[in-house]
């Protein structure tokens, strides 16, 4: 029974390596050509491209790998199939259950994978991509930022900059400029509620400006201001990624900070869910797949199997974002939008499961 567990093991972890580096691949190929359109930026060339595109292939770990479970251990039980390996496994007294074993250790390993890949791996190396492209496209820059609690903290020139909240069309909430005078003398504070960029200046919207002049400080109100500055979306995404490509970590910790302040969370709660149940999906993929392993050859061959796994695959990427989508729009409990395709996929395999093993 252990040589028999090892060597489905093997062979299982043996395919799904090799098809989630064919993935990987692919996805860096797409990155590679988005990426050649800024060819030529500043001193973006192709060594800074490739750089970059390498830097983000751990980003893609998350969506990469359950698939390659799925089409992985699918190539691997159709392998067993071809050469009649699996019909020797049944007639020797190996239950569905048994089997299953050794490909559930298979999807846990690679469960570990995806946690680490994309917990411990992934937000550095996509936070240092993004910089170097910052860096690369606008060489020069006097930008230098960084994020708190309290937000961003950009230093533009002389002055500081510190903008609370980034909304996902780019715009800004709650801005405070602090302009410095050639002494580092505070020369002039405007605080802006909203700012919008409009692909050459910010524009900002109900701005208190406050003066400091030797004849005292003079308070203004304005509707509108103009306001030029080195600053760029692109730059802000570097900083401020989207909760679904943030650590667990920083996610648990960032909920805590907007509920203390009384924001809404649902956004960050559900992106937090669906990080931890993602993991377990590599899991869920092994179940699924382990029925189909044990159709008859002439229901398909391995090309079949494959086009299976990819349909299964890309089946459970779009239900996972359809209610992930529908639940901030309907205002779901987030463990529900972020476990129930999962739970369906993991009920689906189950009763494929007990099907083939009642036959």
């Amino acid at each position: 029974m252990k040589l028999f567990s090892r060597y489905v093991f093997r062979e299982v972890v043996y395919s799904i390596v090799l098809v989630t580096f064919a993935l990987l691949a692919l996805f860096a190929f797409f990155d590679l050509i988005q990426e050649l359109e800024s060819l030529g930026k500043g001193v973006y060339g192709l060594p800074q491209i490739m750089l970059f595109v390498l830097l983000s292939v751990p980003g893609h770990v998350y969506e990469v790998v359950p698939v390659a479970v799925l089409i992985g251990t699918l190539y691997a039980l159709a392998q067993f199939g071809r050469s009649s390996e699996l019909v020797v496994l049944r007639t020797s007294g190996i239950s569905m259950v048994q089997m299953a074993v050794p490909l559930l250790f298979a999807g846990t390993l690679f469960a570990g994978v995806t946690f680490i890949g994309g917990e411990l791996v992934a937000p550095l190396t996509e936070k240092t991509a993004q910089s170097l492209r910052s860096a690369a496209t606008k060489p020069g820059s006097s930008v230098i930022a960084r994020s708190f609690r309290s937000g961003v903290w950009v230093k533009d020139g002389s002055s500081f900059i510190n903008i609370e909240e980034v909304l996902p069309d780019a715009g800004l909430k709650n801005v405070h400029i602090y302009e410095l005078d050639q002494d580092y003398s505070l020369h002039a504070i405007s605080n802006a509620k909203t700012a919008k960029y409009n692909g050459k200046y910010w524009e900002l919207a109900d701005v208190t400006q406050t003066s400091f002049t030797d004849n005292g400080v003079r308070t203004e109100i304005l509707e509108k201001m103009d306001w030029n500055s080195a600053i760029q979306p692109e730059l802000l995404n570097v900083l401020l990624v989207v909760p679904e490509k943030m650590s667990v970590w920083n996610l648990y910790f960032y909920i805590q900070h907007l509920a203390e302040n009384h924001q809404k969370t649902t956004r960050h709660v559900t992106a937090l869910w669906s990080k931890m149940t993602y993991p377990i999906a590599c899991l869920v993929m092994v179940i699924l797949a382990l029925p189909f392993g044990f159709l008859q050859q002439r229901v398909g061959g391995i090309s079949a199997k494959i086009s299976v796994g990819i349909l299964l695959g890309i089946s459970y990427q779009v239900l996972n974002r359809v209610f992930i989508h529908l639940g901030l729009l309907n205002d779901w409990s987030p463990p529900v939008s972020a476990i129930t395709p999962t739970l369906l996929f993991l009920a689906s395999g189950m009763m494929m499961l007990f099907w083939n093993e009642r036959r």
